[in-house]
């Protein structure tokens, strides 16, 4: 683990021990959480090829016995 240091403005310092305070979690916990949420954004790529690849079944209608099977229909062999 690297030590990061950085000086803020007095408002961001007081922002950030408020939040921490409210959450009930350290300085150095929100501080991490916030660095994660800007470099990690949790964006949906849309060229996934996921989003691109349906219908997975074929047929139409209700299959009912897809969540109950689920295990047998998706790793039993063939």
């Amino acid at each position: 683990m690297k030590l990061v240091q950085t000086a803020i403005p007095d408002d961001e310092y007081r922002l950030l021990r408020e939040r921490a305070s409210k959450e009930g979690k350290s300085m150095k916990e929100v501080a991490r959480e916030a660095l994660r949420a800007h470099l990690l954004p949790d964006r949906v790529n849309p060229d996934d090829p996921i989003f691109h690849s349906f219908p997975l079944i074929k047929g139409r209608g209700r299959h009912t016995s897809a969540s109950v099977e689920h295990d047998r229909i998706l790793y039993s062999r063939p």
